[in-house]
């Protein structure tokens, strides 16, 4: 029988390949987004790309240093069909997981960083419709 330990690493765990597969989703955005305005959101995804990419690392390594490491499994990606929609529904996801999972400062406010940059792309994506 799984302690509850056991249980809150494995949800850590999912949260962060769900994190991973989040930033994969924006480059399969990024990949595909054209129209009007399409340079401005090519640009802003990379941006959030880079910053997620980093801060993912810092919430891993810190992670791995109070937990030990976890076995991490990366969801399939698929890209979004409306991405202004998936990407608000990842930061809700974000917001309303974290503490459970998270407990310390310095862990929140890693993810503070996280949902930062995802709120600056969402403000610019929205600005170009």
């Amino acid at each position: 029988m799984a302690t509850k330990e056991q249980n809150t690493n494995k949800k850590i765990a999912t949260f962060l390949g769900e994190m991973i597969s989040f930033r994969n989703s924006l480059k399969l955005i990024h990949w595909s987004i054209t129209g009007r305005g399409s340079y401005e959101a090519h640009i802003s995804l990379d941006q959030a790309i880079e910053s997620l990419a980093d801060i993912t690392d810092r919430l891993v390594e810190t992670t791995f240093a109070l937990n030990g490491a976890l076995e991490i499994v990366i969801p399939e990606t698929a890209r979004a069909k409306e991405y202004i929609k998936h990407i608000e529904g990842y930061y809700k996801h974000v917001e309303t997981t974290r503490e459970a999972l998270f407990p310390e400062t310095f862990s929140q406010s890693i993810i503070d960083d996280a949902q930062e940059a995802i709120q600056q792309l969402l403000f610019r994506l929205k600005r170009l419709e």
